[in-house]
C-alpha cells in the first residue's frame, strides 16, 4: 500500500483531463444480417400496412375518378383522379423507402439508411410539385375557352363524395398510425391524403356549383386543386432539403438539450453545441467544460452521464460529449505548446536529472502554458528540497512550464 506526501502544498493524487468521446454509434465494420431485420420492427409494420391500406384505396380511387371524370366530362375530377395515381406512386416509393431505411448501420453507412426516408420526402415533395403546377396551367388554359366549358354529368357528384370521404378516413387512420410510432415520412403522407381530402372538397364544389348552373367553376376548382397540391408538395420538399442540409433542431429543443447537458454534475459549463435531424430523431455533439484536474476516467464518467441523460430526456439518436478543460470555441490557446515527449525532453535537460523521469510525470495544459505534477519514490529529505528549488528555478523564466509540483510516494 502507498500513500502520497505533498511536499508543495497540496494533496491527493491528479491526474489530467483528455478529450473523450463516448458517443457508441454502430462502427464501420458492422455487415448486414444474411436476411432482413427492420431496426424498428414496430414502426416497419405499422408503415408497411399502411400503406398497403392507402395503394389499394388509392387504386380504386384512381379508376374511379379518372373514368368518371373522362365520360361524365369534369375537368376536376379527372385532376383529382390524377392527384389520387400520384398517391398510388407515392406510396410505392414509401414502401421502398421503409424497408430501406429500417436497414440496420452498416460499413458504408455508420448512422443508419433513416435519410432515405428524407430522401423519399424529398422526391416525393417534387413530384407533387410538378403535378400541381401542371394542372394548373391546363385549367388556365382552359378557362381562356369559355364556349367550350361543359356541364358535367351527376354521377360525377357522387364519385367526388366518395372520394371525399376515402380520402379523409385515410387520413384520420394514417396519422394516428404515424403517430403513434413515431415516423416523419408517414406523417407527411398521412397529410399529403388530408391535402387529397381538401381537394376533393374543392372538386365537389365545383362539380356542384357546375351542375347549378355555373359552367365554369369545374375547371376553376381544378386550377384550385393544382394549387394545393404544389403548394403541399412544395411544403414537404423544403421540409426534407432542410434535413439533407443538416439543418439544426428548433430553438426550443435545442435550448432543452442545452439545460439537460448542463444540469449533468461534473459539467461546468458548455459551448459549442450542434444539432442536425436525422429522419424521425437527431444527432447532437457538444463540447462541455469540466474540472480541468479530474482524472481521464471521470472525465469520461461525466461525458457518459451527460450523453445518456440527453437520451434519456430527447428524441436523439445518439450523443457525442467532446470534454474540454477550458474554453477553446474562440482561441487555442495550447496549439503552439509542444508534445508530452519533447516537454519531457525539455525538462530533463532543465532539471539536469535532478529528478528520475521514469517517475510518472502529469502534464497539464491549461491557458497556454503546462502544469507538472511529479511523482518520485525513495528520495531522501534533502533530495526533495533541492529538486522543489531547481523547479522553482525553473518556473521562474521557462516559456512553456506555469508550475512544477513535486509528490513523493511513501511506501507502507
Amino acid at each position: 500500500m502507498a500513500s502520497i506526501f505533498n511536499d508543495s502544498g497540496a494533496s491527493g493524487i491528479l491526474r489530467p483531463t483528455l478529450n473523450t468521446n463516448p458517443s457508441r454509434m454502430k462502427n464501420h465494420t458492422q455487415t448486414m444480417p444474411p436476411e432482413f431485420e427492420p431496426k424498428h420492427p414496430e414502426r416497419f409494420a405499422a408503415a408497411r400496412k399502411s400503406t398497403w391500406v392507402s395503394i389499394v384505396i388509392n387504386l380504386l380511387l384512381t379508376v374511379l375518378q379518372i373514368l368518371a371524370g373522362y365520360f361524365g366530362r369534369s375537368q376536376s375530377l379527372m385532376a383529382d383522379g390524377l392527384h389520387s395515381l400520384s398517391d398510388l406512386l407515392s406510396d410505392v416509393l414509401v414502401l421502398y423507402a421503409n424497408r430501406q431505411g429500417n436497414r440496420h448501420a452498416d460499413a458504408n453507412h455508420p448512422y443508419g439508411h433513416a435519410r432515405i426516408e428524407t430522401a423519399a420526402t424529398l422526391i416525393l415533395g417534387a413530384l407533387l410539385a410538378a403535378l400541381g403546377v401542371a394542372l394548373l396551367v391546363a385549367a388556365a388554359l382552359r378557362l381562356q375557352h369559355p364556349a367550350q366549358v361543359q356541364v358535367v354529368h351527376p354521377v360525377t357528384f357522387w364519385v367526388a363524395l366518395v372520394a371525399l370521404a376515402a380520402k379523409e378516413g385515410m387520413f384520420r387512420y394514417m396519422l394516428a398510425v404515424a403517430k403513434r410510432v413515431r415516423s416523419q415520412m408517414l406523417v407527411a403522407n398521412a397529410w399529403h391524403a388530408r391535402s387529397d381530402a381538401a381537394s376533393s372538397l374543392v372538386v365537389l364544389a365545383g362539380i356542384g356549383g357546375n351542375l347549378l348552373g355555373f359552367a365554369f367553376l369545374d375547371l376553376l376548382a381544378a386550377a384550385v386543386v393544382g394549387v394545393m397540391i404544389a403548394h403541399m408538395g412544395g411544403k414537404l420538399a423544403r421540409e426534407a432539403l432542410a434535413e439533407l442540409i443538416d439543418t439544426g433542431l428548433d430553438e426550443s429543443e435545442v435550448a432543452a438539450i442545452r439545460q439537460t447537458l448542463l444540469d449533468t454534475p461534473g459539467v461546468f459549463s458548455l459551448h459549442e453545441l450542434r444539432t442536425r435531424k436525422m429522419a424521425d430523431h437527431a444527432l447532437v455533439d457538444a463540447h462541455v467544460i469540466v474540472n480541468p484536474r479530474i482524472s481521464v476516467s471521470e472525465g469520461h464518467y461525466i461525458a457518459e452521464s451527460a450523453r445518456q441523460r440527453v437520451l434519456r430526456n430527447h428524441h436523439v439518436m445518439d450523443v457525442m460529449v467532446h470534454i474540454d478543460p477550458e474554453d477553446d470555441s474562440k482561441a487555442r490557446p495550447n496549439a503552439h505548446l509542444p508534445s508530452r515527449s519533447k516537454l519531457l525532453d525539455h525538462l530533463s535537460q532543465r532539471l539536469d536529472s535532478a529528478a528520475p523521469l521514469e517517475s510518472s510525470v502529469v502534464l497539464h495544459y491549461l491557458d497556454g502554458k503546462v502544469d507538472i505534477e511529479i511523482f518520485t519514490a525513495g528520495l531522501k529529505h534533502e533530495e526533495l528540497a533541492a529538486l522543489k528549488h531547481k523547479s522553482e528555478q525553473i518556473v521562474g523564466d521557462d516559456p512553456w512550464f506555469r508550475a512544477i509540483h513535486i509528490y513523493q510516494i511513501i511506501a507502507q
